[in-house]
């Protein structure tokens, strides 16, 4: 017989991260096909591009709509981008609550 290893306890299963902007909050799209698709796209595509499509993968369409009411300039953009990266990354731990 095979060898079986069960993982399930090592497995977190946790929902998606949220950022929050002005007291609304805004789901991260946190799974690990997405979060490889995105390290993929940073490593083909020059960083706007990338940056971009990394922000149509991160955010659903409804909270790309509620961030682009903000009229946001680039680089206000960009923070939300990065903030969320990290995020889905574990690089920042700091919670709103």
């Amino acid at each position: 017989m095979a060898k079986k290893i069960d993982i399930t306890e090592k497995l977190s299963f946790d929902e998606n991260p949220v950022l929050v902007i002005r007291g609304t909050e805004y789901e991260v799209n946190a799974d690990a096909t997405t979060m490889l698709e995105i390290m993929g796209l940073f490593g083909n595509k020059p960083e706007t591009e990338a940056a971009m499509l990394a922000y149509e993968k991160m955010f659903s369409e409804k909270d790309r709509k509620k961030i682009e009411k903000m009229k946001l300039p680039f680089k206000d953009l960009m923070v939300i981008i990065e903030a969320a990266m990290n995020l889905i990354q574990g690089a920042d731990e700091e919670s709103g609550e």
